[in-house]
């Protein structure tokens, strides 16, 4: 794995997301053991768009294992404002740093990017596109709350046209046995077509296309909400017609499972109630820290030095 890029969570093998999830575990187990392993290390974080959670939790993990780390939280800070090109700035950052981890307003540079950087590239989400990263922690949430990534039943609700989270984590599941989705979105905010077609489709995965959560909520083992993004509306108009369409709250809960478990790559804006986070089945705190332990999974086997 090491000197690889991460650009699409289809990048690795099974049995390589199986060392990361096994290393992201012993990590967890033992984080002094592993304090030290990236130490003379420097992470790149090139976000050209804005992050929080994403951009924090690699800068994190790359402290953690006892590197360094440089780089800007917004394109108007960087050499982009004067006009210099994507692969330009690639190129001298890639001189400069171990790994980079990059955030790209549009599809497709993160790839552009790893082909002309020297060292290895993790894409930390392009445009509507990919976000492998995010998808990662998915799955290493999903094996440690339940115990195994086959014969799940997951609904997926909210923005599931523009959401590059929902169509990584549908693409990456479909390689797992016995998966089946539930899709849960108003018409208009619907799974692209690619993914109906070339995912589910093509690798004969069972789905179902709803509006209303409550309709399948008693159905589901996780439920994964993700927020209306109105960074990707073009009309303010459309945006505010749907952006409440889905609150999850306490009333619907009382419907679920036992041990379902309930996940969101956040920021949330109103989409969960905050009565929520009081049911033990709410894991999307937790999802969060997973996603730090599982980028210093990835770092330390692409760096090569665990």
């Amino acid at each position: 794995m090491k000197n690889k890029h991460l650009i699409n969570p289809m990048d690795f093998t099974i049995e390589e997301l199986d060392e990361i999830f096994e290393l992201a575990h012993q990590i967890i187990s033992n984080p002094q053991e592993y304090s030290h392993v990236c130490e003379g290390k420097i992470l790149a974080t090139l976000f050209y768009e804005p992050s929080t959670r994403t951009r924090f939790s690699f800068e994190a993990a790359m402290m953690r294992l006892g590197g360094k780390i440089l780089g800007f939280s917004e394109p108007n800070s960087s050499s982009a404002a004067k006009g210099e090109t994507l692969a330009d700035t690639i190129k001298m950052v890639s001189i400069y740093s171990d790994i980079i981890a990059m955030r790209h307003p549009k599809e497709g540079a993160a790839k552009v990017a790893s082909m002309y950087s020297s060292v290895p590239v993790i894409n930390a989400g392009d445009g509507g596109h990919q976000h492998p990263t995010q998808t990662l922690t998915d799955l290493l949430t999903i094996k440690s709350l339940k115990g195994r990534l086959d014969n799940h039943v997951i609904g997926i609700c909210g923005d599931l046209r523009y959401g590059r989270t929902v169509q990584s984590l549908i693409t990456a599941m479909s390689r797992y046995e016995n998966i089946k989705f539930l899709l849960i979105s108003p018409k208009e905010l619907g799974v692209p077509q690619y993914i109906r077609e070339e995912v589910l489709n093509k690798n004969n995965i069972e789905f179902r296309e709803v509006e209303k959560i409550e309709d399948v909520i008693e159905e589901l083992d996780i439920l994964y909400m993700t927020r209306i993004q109105k960074e990707r509306f073009f009309n303010e108009d459309e945006y505010m017609r749907l952006k409440d369409s889905y609150i999850l709250d306490t009333e619907k809960m009382k419907l679920a499972k036992e041990d379902m478990i309930i996940m969101h790559p956040l920021p949330r804006v109103n989409e969960i109630d905050v009565e929520v986070d009081k049911d033990e089945r709410a894991a999307y705190f937790k999802q969060a820290e997973f996603g730090m332990y599982v980028r210093m999974a990835l770092m330390a086997k692409l760096l090569g030095v665990a």
